[in-house]
């Protein structure tokens, strides 16, 4: 986090004089910021569990997790792992409970890996599990990887698993052990884990954690690792050449890795790792920080992979990686890298991301974007960038007593949030919380709410959309339910089997045989000659000025009141016989 606990002291003195130099590019106001926790206690990191989208976790550097409900704000301790976890003791004290990451199957299988540094003063992957619904379970928790460290400072402490995971390979990241210019020489050491990327398979052959194929220590190492296997170096080692790795991210949508690697005395710099990796990258240290030779190698090492982006100690002196931003709220900056330094609050974007290649920029600052938060607080010492499960970000400030989360929005939080529940619209329909069965990106139950013409039947529906689904509820084609043009005129119905009489006589004629449009059963009214459904004089009169008529095979003919197909003096008594009678 910070680049070492003897320079610390020197940030606020930094902090002055760099808030006067001048951005690398300005930029019209696209985000702004609204605080989301506050109060809290050396908050390092914000993350999600799968199958909880409504909930982020915020992990504290002294032990807690808290779980947060985006909707209400509501908080509670998810696992407090302070016995195990040594206990820091200042905001610039680099150790504590540093990473998290739930397994892609946690809603059902309630696993959770975290990263710390142990009261032995070792680095610590542990798995742990949930005992019920939002609250781990702390006896639960197994040591996969103990990292011996020498020193107090570069802890690294990010934990992932890729976006795309279905093996169960989880992604850590150890400092050099600390001290400055890596004394030990650990960073091109490939038979120590400390300077490193790590990359180990927690499910085992079986793709299920918790099951015997996943080791004596919890996790087996994948055959496809760089250094597996007779190759020499660590199995575990994924990636190498690294100095401070102070928070990394995959972008979720195409995997490729970002890692931000707090420098020595010169250069802040981020890297870059594409999808198609296989991994064994050597990003320079101790020999390069950044571009630079370093002079603290006698013989450069070949096959270097350089940043794509760094920036000298005239802009900032520690730097925070972060995500590349794929939520939906703020299109304006869709695709961008966002990263901090921690030592001046200074907030970077950087566009022209990709899967395979390298970022292009542009560099954009975004510092007078995003302060003074909606709502109170303060963006400073930022420790971490953090995702939800709708692709939203969140910025975390580090501090004793007075840590904040905050949430990047659109300007004025200007979101659709159409049911009122603190969580953008096109994030639930994104992730098919909510109906959007017209994919015009508003939820389907406010459009309802809006305009109930829209669902004429009542059942929460919009009737388009039941329509498209079953062209048969709309069998006249008129964009209009039947059973909605039958309750508001059930004359379009006459025998009452909810369908519309137009339709079935359309569908067989046979049903009409005097085409004029009604149902031959609804007109088989006994007396009825004029088949107006009423039996009166004026039926006489249809039979008399149809007398002699002959309509068979139909029995539903123009004054033939007794249906048999021909009119004569019987229809006359049929009439009479019904006289005054209502017909059905």
């Amino acid at each position: 986090m910070t680049r070492s606990l003897t320079r610390h002291a020197l940030i606020g003195l930094a902090a002055a004089s760099i808030s006067l130099l001048a951005p690398a590019s300005a930029s019209a106001q696209t985000i702004d910021t609204l605080r989301v926790a506050s109060a809290l206690e050396w908050p390092l990191f914000v993350t999600y569990a799968p199958g909880e989208p409504y909930f982020i976790y915020i992990v504290l550097k002294r032990g807690r997790i808290i779980r947060q409900d985006l909707r209400t704000g509501a908080q509670s301790v998810f696992i407090d792992l302070d016995p195990v976890i040594v206990n820091p003791t200042s905001v610039s004290d680099e150790r504590g409970l540093l990473g998290l990451a739930f397994h892609r199957n946690y809603a059902a299988n309630g696993y959770f890996w975290v990263y710390y540094v142990s009261n032995s003063a070792t680095n610590v992957v542990a798995r742990y599990q949930r005992s019920s619904p939002g609250v781990g379970n702390p006896a639960s928790g197994q040591v996969l990887v103990n990292i011996s460290d020498p020193f107090t400072n570069h802890n690294g402490g990010w934990i992932s698993f890729r976006p795309d995971d279905t093996q169960g390979y989880l992604y850590f990241v150890d400092g050099d052990g600390g001290s400055a210019n890596d004394p030990n020489q650990n960073g091109q050491n490939v038979n120590t884990l400390l300077g490193k990327m790590c990359r180990i398979d927690i499910d085992g052959p079986d793709n299920i954690p918790g099951t015997a194929d996943d080791g004596g220590t919890f996790y087996t190492n994948p055959p496809t690792n760089p250094f597996f296997g007779a190759t020499p170096g660590l199995d575990e080692i994924w990636a190498y050449g690294l100095r401070n790795p102070w928070r990394c991210s995959f972008d979720r949508l195409t995997g490729a890795l970002y890692i931000g690697d707090v420098g020595q005395d010169s250069i802040e710099e981020h890297n870059f790792q594409s999808t198609s990796s296989a991994g064994g990258q050597n990003y320079g240290w101790r020999c390069y920080e950044g571009n630079n030779v370093t002079g603290l190698c006698g013989t450069l090492p070949t096959g270097v992979t350089f940043p794509f982006h760094t920036y000298t100690h005239a802009l900032g002196i520690s730097t925070t990686g972060g995500y590349v931003y794929r939520g939906c709220a703020i299109p304006a900056v869709y695709g961008q890298y966002f990263f901090a330094d921690y030592g001046t609050a200074r907030i970077w974007t950087y566009g022209g991301t990709s899967a395979t290649a390298n970022p292009t920029g542009p560099l954009t600052e975004r510092t007078a974007d995003v302060s003074p938060p909606i709502g109170g607080g303060s963006i400073a010492s930022v420790a971490s960038f953090g995702e939800d499960a709708f692709g939203e970000m969140y910025i975390i400030r580090h501090s004793t007593a007075a840590g904040e989360i905050f949430r990047i929005v659109p300007p004025g939080n200007a979101i659709t949030d159409c049911n009122g529940n603190n969580v953008a619209d096109c994030g639930e329909i994104a992730l098919g919380l909510v109906n959007d069965c017209n994919a015009n990106n508003l939820i389907d139950s406010c459009e309802i709410a809006a305009n109930p013409a829209l669902d004429c039947d009542g059942n929460q529906q919009i009737d388009s959309c039941e329509i498209a689904a079953e062209p048969a509820l709309d069998c006249d084609g008129n964009n209009v339910l039947d059973v909605c043009q039958i309750a508001a005129n059930p004359a379009l119905d006459c025998n009452g089997n909810f369908q519309l009489d137009s339709c079935e006589i359309a569908a067989n004629p046979a049903l009409d045989c005097n085409a004029n449009n009604r149902l031959d059963a609804c007109e088989m009214c006994l007396g009825d000659a004029d088949n107006d459904h009423d039996v009166d004089f004026s039926d006489i009169t249809a039979e008399l000025s149809a007398f002699g008529a002959n309509y068979l095979p139909c029995l539903v003919g123009f004054g033939d009141g007794d249906k048999n197909g021909s009119v004569n003096f019987a229809d006359i008594t049929a009439t009479l016989s019904q006289f005054g009678a209502p017909c059905p």
